[in-house]
């Protein structure tokens, strides 16, 4: 993934960019919201965790597609999304809403 995909995607979240952060691994990168892993870039691609409402938001646009071998299915996000900022957002802190709270040990 380049570092122009990184700055496009930092970008385009802007209206939620203090509660997001992308960080580097395996030579890919996680996206954070509220510490919350809710998406991998992978190959210059958006992978979101998959929920129902996060799917709903996607809507016609839904596809699936895995950011690595072996990894569980993700929303494989291309077309009209990735350009509108506001769903775009919508759909991070949906999916971030949607997932379970991580207890800490």
């Amino acid at each position: 993934t380049s570092p122009d995909t990184i700055n496009f995607l930092h970008d385009q979240l802007n209206s939620i960019e203090g509660r997001i952060r992308t960080r580097k691994m395996f030579g890919e990168y996680a996206l954070y919201y509220d510490e919350k892993v809710v998406a991998l870039i992978c190959d210059d691609t958006l992978y979101v965790k998959i929920t129902p409402v996060g799917k709903e938001l996607v809507g016609e646009e839904y596809q699936e597609g895995a950011p690595y071998p072996s990894a569980k299915p993700h929303i494989k996000l291309v077309g009209d999304i990735l350009e509108n900022p506001d769903d775009l957002s919508a759909l991070i802190v949906a999916t971030a809403n949607s997932l379970p709270v991580k207890i800490k040990k």
